[in-house]
């Protein structure tokens, strides 16, 4: 009897890691690193596999609505969130913030183009990538910054270093891993990525012009919503917080605008101008 209770509890415990289904992210790249750590450590945690889709947040929320499926939508700043929101493509109150980004130049280790502030990306014959801001948060809070920080001239300068629009963070980074580009503007934790080829340096504190965040909520496509809060409550918890501390995230605002030297606005939306929208 010992035995047949043994083993029966032995066959439970095996349906009940069974019937857990997989959970389904679509990802902004901007945690790309970090979230792919939690979603083993998650795995590993409870035994819940977790699918990650990665791209420009607002491509990853184009598949997700033309799908019709996913169980969370976790995007690299708060500009598509509000467009979920408003939409209607996610749970608003399930919404989480996990972690905390900042602006900066990001140029190959060792700087070797000398690139010390923003005006220096107008030098002639540079190459400059930013995200395309049609679809990658980073490349929309880029344009913001060039809008508020240069001349019409300027931003004319600036265009003819600019070489390409990549198509979501991990793309943004990896145009300076590869030597494809002399300098982008980007997240101050690329360089965490990839420590060996990226350096950052800082925009000064009145050209940076907000905090962005990476928020999560349930998607309302979700069959599965408890399980789905399960990996949101997993990343706002220490050993989820742990492991964006590794990149260098920041925890909360207040971290950030002391990276700055500022108190600066925190979230919200940018609308690009339409003449960004392409390159030209």
């Amino acid at each position: 009897m010992r035995t047949t209770s043994l083993l029966s509890g032995v066959f439970l415990s095996l349906f009940s890691c069974l019937s857990q289904a997989d959970l389904l992210v679509y990802a902004g790249a901007a945690s790309q690193p970090p979230t792919e750590d939690a979603a083993l450590a998650f795995e590993e945690k409870t035994g819940i596999h977790v699918d990650l889709i990665f791209g420009g947040s607002g491509f990853v929320l184009s598949q997700m609505k033309l799908a019709k499926q996913g169980d969370l939508y976790f995007p690299g700043s708060s500009d598509y969130m509000e467009k979920a929101k408003r939409d209607g493509d996610v749970i608003a109150d399930t919404e989480q913030r996990v972690v905390y980004l900042v602006n900066a130049i990001n140029v190959p280790a060792g700087n070797p183009k000398q690139i010390q502030t923003l005006r220096d990306l107008l030098k002639p014959g540079l190459r400059v990538a930013i995200a395309n801001p049609d679809g990658v948060c980073v490349g929309a809070y880029a344009i913001e910054i060039l809008e508020q920080s240069f001349s019409e001239d300027e931003r004319g300068a600036f265009r003819d270093n600019l070489v390409n629009y990549v198509g979501s963070c991990a793309k943004t980074a990896s145009a300076i891993s590869l030597g494809a580009v002399d300098a982008v503007i980007g997240w101050r934790v690329f360089e965490n990525w990839d420590p060996e080829r990226i350096e950052t340096v800082p925009l000064k504190s009145e050209q940076v012009q907000r905090i962005g965040y990476i928020p999560i909520a349930v998607s309302r496509y979700s069959k599965q919503p408890d399980t789905a809060q399960r990996f949101i409550d997993f990343l706002l918890s220490d050993e989820g917080q742990a492991i964006f501390q590794r990149y260098e995230y920041f925890p909360n605002a207040s971290a950030a605008a002391d990276w700055i030297g500022a108190e600066k606005p925190v979230g919200g939306e940018y609308v690009v101008p339409r003449d960004w929208l392409t390159p030209q």
